[in-house]
């Protein structure tokens, strides 16, 4: 196999390596992408992202967790994935659209780097267990739903990936950790489902913590505080502007008039790493 070469980001704590089918060659595989995920045995990640793939003259990339499986969509990896473009000088102008498997997500620099990035995350869908059809405000509440053992309350929405949110007052690591595993192949979601515990601090601060599907806990999530901001808000509990709090750090959520969902973050570069010619023997 030919030398492998990736880029390694971070949003707030949630990283992603990079791996340009235009630079290397290789077939990606399940078995590849969590041994080079693994954070002892391997580089370690969060997940895998593959691209460019230019098609039709759009910028395609693949976003695959640490597990081997493909997301729709994620915040902080479209994010990423936008400033490895503006370094690669792939994207020179103040704005890029980017597919992903969930549709197109539109991405401004909001600074010459392309450290801070807005992404237009598109409109969250809410459905309740057995009910895919996204229900109108009248009839928003939250549905109780048991795990381990216990009745929670949640929203359920899918923004390019499904999550489901837990309204608690015990937003702590440990209880991520704890509960996590139980949502997220709980039998309600066949698919799985993302998990974010969230506490509403006050109209314009909510506080998160994430499990995500595929990854485990994450300190920081773009997709999981679009959810819990967009929840909150089409509840009544906040305003249209919020500030989601994680243990990565703060990000800025805005639900527009049109019920678009952006999402402000802050992306760092790491590093690039070279794979030794038998790390996948």
């Amino acid at each position: 196999m030919d030398t492998i070469i990736l880029r390694k980001y971070h949003g707030l704590g949630n990283d992603y390596l990079i791996l340009d089918p235009k630079k290397n060659e290789i077939k990606l595989q399940d078995r590849y992408i969590e041994l080079m995920c693994r954070r002892k045995y391997g580089i370690g990640s969060d997940g895998i992202l593959y691209g460019p793939i230019i098609e039709n003259g759009e910028i395609h990339v693949k976003i695959f967790n640490a597990d081997g499986s493909e997301a729709e969509q994620g915040g902080n990896a479209v994010s990423i994935f936008a400033r490895y473009l503006k370094d690669e000088k792939y994207v020179t102008d103040e704005a890029v659209d980017i597919y992903t498997k969930a549709g197109k997500v539109h991405v401004r620099y909001l600074d010459e780097k392309g450290d801070t990035l807005c992404v237009n995350m598109g409109k969250a869908a809410f459905f309740s267990i057995g009910n895919t059809i996204e229900m109108p405000d009248t009839d928003m509440k939250t549905e109780p739903l048991q795990f381990n053992g216990n009745m929670y309350n949640t929203v359920c929405l899918s923004i390019g990936t499904p999550n489901c949110v837990i309204m608690t007052e015990n937003v702590s690591e440990g209880c991520a950790e704890e509960l996590g595993p139980y949502v997220e192949n709980a039998d309600y979601f066949p698919t799985r489902i993302n998990m974010e515990l969230m506490k509403v601090v006050s109209r314009d601060t909510l506080e998160i913590e994430n499990y995500a599907r595929g990854e485990g806990y994450v300190p920081s999530s773009g997709t999981g505080a679009c959810a819990a901001a967009a929840a909150a808000y089409k509840m009544g509990l906040t305003d249209s502007k919020v500030t989601v709090k994680m243990p990565g750090g703060d990000m800025q959520i805005e639900i527009a008039d049109n019920k678009d969902v952006f999402m402000t973050g802050h992306v760092v570069p790491v590093g690039e790493v070279t794979l030794a010619e038998n790390f996948f023997a």
